[in-house]
């Protein structure tokens, strides 16, 4: 009942708004507009009640001042939206086997390291599917070193991916055999995915706007980056397309969501039809163009 008051005491005026929308924005490049207002208050007004601050100018005064940034990280955990299941948009995952990875690998030596990053990372559903997809149906697997990495802003979803425990709508779309083979159930509605799987992704918290996170990745061959760049308003978008261009090994490619597209975004990257689906490839000379 207490907390029920509070809430409608506490209020989020059009000011209010415009500065927190301004602030997200600058550290985290995700932009909110007017739409999302609703989201936005609701999320905003949890927060300042959980902190105990009496109102949003108190919050937002030591976010604003606060030295480890632990009110930031909760708020961005708060923030995104984190809705994905195993195998979506599985198009893709056909074309990284049937034709984007032995591409990949004609550049390689035997024994070669490939690397595949996928990012946003959120329940870890995308890395577990690439996983799968490339024990079951990538005949070359047994002959480079593939490592799989996968990043994502909101430690919260780090965190559930890595235990590794899904709903039974998160695995709807797994063949049963796969199931079966890389999944312990737990219960009638959670499934606990295979440890040998956790083991084979390397996650990490990435803020793909911010270069001090992503300088470190290099030598990249294939980045799934799905339905982020939606977030995202033009300038952080270019800001992400280079950061990707710069972390991709000359003839890398990238996918994107269905409705994205990286040619509205940047000329750096070359478009790719395959029979299964186009995607985008960082040129062979490594030039930026």
């Amino acid at each position: 009942m207490r907390a029920a008051a509070v809430s409608r005491s506490i209020e989020i005026t059009d000011a209010d708004f415009l500065k927190f929308r301004d602030f997200f924005y600058r550290k985290t490049g995700i932009h909110f507009d007017d739409s999302k207002r609703y989201f936005v208050d609701k999320r905003l007004i949890e927060r300042i009640e959980a902190t105990g601050a009496d109102d949003f100018r108190s919050w937002f005064i030591a976010l604003r001042f606060e030295s480890k940034g632990e009110e930031l990280q909760q708020l961005v955990n708060a923030m995104t939206v984190n809705e994905t299941y195993f195998f979506r948009e599985a198009y893709q995952f056909d074309c990284m086997v049937n034709d984007m990875l032995n591409e990949v690998a004609r550049r390689k030596k035997p024994g070669g390291r490939i690397r595949i990053w996928s990012i946003p990372s959120s329940t870890g559903e995308e890395p577990y599917s690439i996983a799968i997809y490339l024990l079951e149906r990538w005949k070359l697997i047994e002959d480079y070193e593939v490592e799989i990495l996968s990043s994502d802003i909101d430690t919260q979803v780090l965190q559930m991916a890595q235990r590794g425990v899904y709903s039974s709508r998160s695995v709807a779309q797994l063949p049963k055999p796969y199931l079966e083979k890389y999944f312990r159930r737990l219960n009638d509605n959670e499934f606990a995915i295979s440890r040998d799987l956790v083991d084979a992704v390397e996650f990490s918290r990435v803020n793909l706007t911010d270069a001090n996170d992503t300088r470190r990745f290099r030598d990249i061959d294939l980045v799934f980056c799905r339905n982020l760049l939606i977030y995202f308003d033009d300038l952080s978008r270019r800001v992400a397309a280079e950061a990707f261009y710069d972390a991709m090994s000359p003839g890398g490619f990238i996918c994107l969501g269905h409705s994205e597209s990286m040619s509205r975004i940047t000329s750096l990257f070359e478009v790719r039809r395959f029979r299964d689906a186009m995607v985008y490839q960082k040129p062979l000379q490594g030039e930026r163009r």
